[in-house]
C-alpha cells in the first residue's frame, strides 16, 4: 500500500475505533458478565482450542469482551495458557497463567491499568510455541481483517509469528456488533481464522 493510501486509511481507522469504543463504554457490568460467559462457552467448543497444548491469550480490562471465564476454563482443563506482559516499547513478553491469584495490577505510564501474570518472564519469542492465539480487537470484517486499538503490540506478535513460520490458529474475541462489513486494511495486516462472539463462532477462508 502506498504512503498516500496509508495516510488516507488511518482517519477511517480512527473514526471506526472511536465509534466502537463509544458503544463499549455504554455497556453495563451485567452486559459484559453475560457476554463473557457466552464467549467462553463458544470458544471452548472450538476444535483449535480443544486440541491446543498451549494457548496465548490476554486478560480483558474494562468493557472489553471478557476473557477471565475462558482463561480459568482453559487452565482447569490442563491447557498451558500464556499471558502478555507489556514492555516499554509496546512489544509483549509472556508468562504462564497459574490461576486468578497469579495476576497483578500494573499501571504503565500513559496507559490504562492492566492485569498481568506475575510468573517468570519467558521472552517475546514464547508466543511461537502457541497452537492458538487469542487476539484482542475492536472489529473484524468479512475477510477476517482485524481492527486493533492501534498500539501496535499485536502487530509485532503477528509479524513475529509470520517471520518464524509458526502457524497457530488466530482467533479474535468480539461483541456481535463488532463484526462489520469492512475494516480498512494495510499490507501488514494478517487475517484471523475465526471470530468468537456471544452468539457463536464465524470462520474465515
Amino acid at each position: 500500500m502506498s504512503g498516500r493510501a496509508e495516510a488516507e486509511g488511518q482517519p477511517n481507522k480512527r473514526t471506526l475505533r472511536r465509534g466502537l469504543l463509544a458503544v463499549r463504554s455504554g455497556l453495563t457490568a451485567d452486559d459484559t458478565r453475560k457476554a463473557a460467559a457466552l464467549l467462553a462457552e463458544h470458544a471452548l467448543e472450538l476444535t483449535e482450542l480443544a486440541a491446543a497444548r498451549t494457548v496465548a491469550a490476554y486478560v480483558s480490562v474494562g468493557s472489553e469482551p471478557g476473557t477471565r471465564v475462558l482463561l480459568d476454563a482453559l487452565h482447569a482443563r490442563g491447557t498451558r495458557v500464556l499471558l502478555p506482559v507489556l514492555l516499554p516499547d509496546n512489544d509483549l513478553d509472556w508468562a504462564a497463567y497459574e490461576g486468578e491469584g497469579s495476576l497483578v495490577r500494573v499501571r504503565h505510564r500513559g496507559k490504562i491499568e492492566l492485569l498481568e501474570p506475575s510468573g517468570a518472564r519467558l521472552g517475546p519469542e514464547a508466543v511461537l510455541a502457541a497452537d492458538a492465539v487469542l487476539l484482542p480487537g475492536l472489529a473484524v470484517d468479512e475477510r477476517g481483517t482485524r481492527l486493533g486499538r492501534g498500539g501496535g503490540s499485536y502487530d509485532r506478535v503477528l509479524a513475529r509469528l509470520a517471520l518464524s513460520g509458526a502457524d497457530p490458529a488466530l482467533v479474535v474475541l468480539l461483541y456481535d456488533s463488532e463484526v462489520v462489513a469492512r475494516v480498512p486494511a494495510e499490507v501488514h495486516d494478517l487475517p484471523v481464522h475465526a471470530v468468537v462472539t456471544p452468539s457463536g463462532v464465524r470462520r474465515f477462508r
